[in-house]
């Protein structure tokens, strides 16, 4: 049995996406093979924008992140996942991570940039769905947005492994379609990677 924490990083509450169905699925099927669930939706925490390395450094986090960085230290396995927006995550998602990956939870700032991990022995699994074929997104676009941040930002604290899955063409996506990947969702979630 794993600890699973699914973070919803899909900025808009005010309606149910497709983001939504994927992380139900997701944790459908882990809870069916025994596993424990807890879920964030980062639309409904509050989020501030950091705006200097020493704020980053410094200033000490809100309760909303730090209830966060509790469930990132208890989980065993993440699972991230939001929509594409102009080539990259959307700006709550990033927002979030600024705050909670922080040196001291998630990295030491002793020994310069290429030590101190501080979340090892967690795996990851991001999920972005996205209005383009996933493969343009991987063949023209290198699928640059998602490398960066498995290595910069991921790998550097010390998730492994990393696991992702690009969903294209959501918005046209027919009811067979959208199920083929939902059943994909409880599977992953059943496995817990």
């Amino acid at each position: 049995m794993r600890n699973i924490l699914i973070i919803q990083g899909h900025p808009d509450d005010s309606e149910a996406h497709f983001c939504h169905a994927l992380a139900d699925a997701y944790a459908a099927g882990a809870v069916l093979a025994g596993h424990s669930v807890e879920r964030l939706e980062l639309a409904a925490i509050d989020i501030r924008f950091l705006r200097s390395q020493k704020e980053q450094e410094g200033v000490t986090v809100g309760p909303d992140i730090a209830a966060a960085q509790a469930r990132i230290a208890k989980a065993d396995h993440v699972v991230l996942i939001f929509p594409l927006w102009l080539g990259g995550m959307p700006a709550l998602v990033k927002a979030f991570l600024e705050q909670t990956l922080r040196p001291g939870f998630a990295y030491g700032s002793d020994g310069g940039p290429f030590k101190g991990a501080m979340l090892k022995g967690r795996s990851l699994r991001i999920v972005i769905t996205m209005g383009m074929p996933a493969f343009f997104y991987r063949l023209v676009y290198g699928a640059h947005s998602l490398k960066a941040m498995k290595v910069g930002i991921f790998r550097f604290v010390g998730f492994k492994p990393i696991r992702a899955s690009l969903i294209g063409n959501v918005e046209s996506k027919d009811g067979r379609a959208r199920q083929k990947w939902l059943e994909r969702m409880k599977a992953a979630g059943a496995a817990a990677e």
